[in-house]
């Protein structure tokens, strides 16, 4: 299969992503050249398509399914598997999510958490747990945060990512009413 130049670009550009994300490049390449196909792929068509060797493939599309970033299939009449990555963008970014969660947030928080229950021994242990629990409690909000975007729908999590810039624009008009409010009620005014 010949690539479109802009579709190449993009296969190199994510597989040159792929060690900032923590995978190779193979790994990437694999997955921008699934995710912009059309239909299924096969592991021969991806193998002379990108040019890669057929283990390098076998073992990029292993783990792109541990990471449930690609579906495997098989079609009438073929005994190969073919391989295709979810339609919904945004399924895709939740299952991102999650497995990032599942792999480094989740264990980096059991670890804080066990450190914690120990007592601190002297004042230089001390701040070392009050930094530790800092950043378990921010590690948690997130971790809650990555939950409860899970169990948005799709449309309710479409409205939130309009939302977009105008969060923080509500969030300090809210902070602007809170601090006028708070003024009206330290006046003794009594009306509100």
């Amino acid at each position: 299969m010949k690539l479109a130049p802009s579709v190449q670009a993009f296969v190199l550009h994510f597989g040159e992503m792929g060690s900032r994300w923590g995978i190779n490049r193979t790994v990437g390449q694999i997955y921008a050249l699934l995710y912009l196909s059309k239909d299924p792929l096969h592991a021969e068509e991806i193998t002379d398509t990108l040019g890669v060797s057929r283990s390098n493939v076998s073992m990029g599309l292993k783990e792109l399914q541990s990471w449930r970033l690609v579906r495997s299939q098989h079609l009438p009449g073929d005994r190969r598997d073919y391989f295709s990555t979810p339609e919904d963008v945004l399924e895709i970014a939740l299952t991102l999510l999650e497995e990032r969660r599942k792999r480094e947030l989740d264990p980096t928080l059991t670890l804080l958490r066990q450190t914690l229950m120990e007592q601190p021994s002297d004042q230089v242990e001390e701040h070392a747990h009050e930094r530790m629990q800092q950043m378990c409690d921010l590690m948690e909000q997130v971790s809650r945060w990555s939950h409860d975007l899970q169990e948005l729908n799709p449309k309710e999590l479409q409205r939130l990512l309009l939302l977009g810039s105008a969060v923080p624009k509500l969030l300090k008009m809210k902070d602007t009413l809170t601090s006028v409010g708070g003024k009206k009620k330290k006046s003794g005014t009594g009306s509100d």
